[in-house]
């Protein structure tokens, strides 16, 4: 039995340039989430050179991120209590749509979608094709930042499911879940490691790499396509017993909504990742 068995609307998760050009959004809050983790300066500066008008930008290490720890990985939970001032400085309440946006594929993106749906917020999708797509149609782009808000957002943690490290490891021995890991083969595989100390993977992940999950065009392959994709790695699994990583678990969250808008909604996350696995060296590593 499949478990990529849920009717999702694709608007329910995601909304085209066009639709949010000629959306009548008084209620809308937009955000630009670009990020470069090799040079984290980059996101903000792009974003003050131009972005879509209205939105604001959320800085991947400093907003949505927690402080690091001799035991985290490299971009672990925030707070909730930040999180709820970041959302609020926003605008966002309890009627409002959010479309988070990066520069294409989402890998960025999902971060915010994931926090705000972890969060208790639901009204909230991502820009099909990102800041490319809306460069693309030839529509206008804004150097004002808005002013931030006093709004007060009254959300709480807990609306999307976690795993720590122990309860993954625990969890594969018993082989009661199945691990994804969304990283690049060649990062899985540990033939390269741009990013963390350590090469390879968690023994008994399976590689689905994030980027398989879009067209050329950098926009979301279709619920059809995307079960397909899924379906030889998650077949008779619940949603609730299969978990994302990647290097930091935030491109993670990319598999995630792939996952969600293919069919199978409620996918865990371990918030960690790979960068935090590596932290004790109890904990094995495979390669290849």
């Amino acid at each position: 039995m499949s478990s990529l068995n849920h009717v999702v609307p694709r608007n329910s998760l995601l909304v085209s340039v066009q639709e949010l050009a000629a959306a009548n959004r008084p209620s809308w809050v937009l955000v630009d989430c670009r990020f470069n983790l090799l040079k984290p300066e980059a996101g903000q500066v792009a974003y003050l050179a131009g972005h879509i008008p209205g939105a604001w930008y959320a800085d991947l290490d400093q907003d949505l991120s927690g402080p690091r720890g001799p035991g985290t990985g490299r971009h672990p939970l925030p707070e909730p209590q930040r999180l709820r001032a970041l959302f609020g400085s926003f605008g966002i309440t309890p009627g409002t749509r959010v479309v988070a946006y990066d520069e294409g594929g989402g890998g960025l993106a999902a971060r915010l979608w994931w926090l705000l749906r972890w969060m208790g917020h639901r009204d909230v999708l991502l820009l099909d094709g990102g800041l490319a797509a809306w460069q693309s149609a030839g529509l206008p782009v804004s150097q004002v930042s808005p002013v931030p808000r006093q709004d007060v957002f009254e959300g709480a943690e807990g609306s999307m499911p976690v795993l720590g490290a122990s309860a993954v490891w625990a969890a594969l021995r018993s082989g009661s879940i199945r691990l994804l890991d969304v990283r690049a083969e060649e990062r899985f595989l540990g033939r390269t490691e741009p990013i963390d100390p350590v090469a390879g993977h968690v023994p008994g992940a399976i590689n689905v790499p994030f980027t398989g999950n879009l067209t050329t065009g950098q926009t979301f392959l279709s619920q059809a396509e995307l079960a397909q994709r899924y379906t030889p790695h998650v077949a008779g699994w619940d949603p609730a017993d299969v978990v994302c990583m990647c290097g930091s678990g935030v491109t993670a969250c990319q598999g995630i909504f792939a996952l969600a808008l293919a069919g199978a909604p409620g996918v865990a996350l371990y918030p960690g990742s790979w960068s935090e696995w590596i932290r004790s060296t109890d904990r094995p590593v495979a390669t290849e």
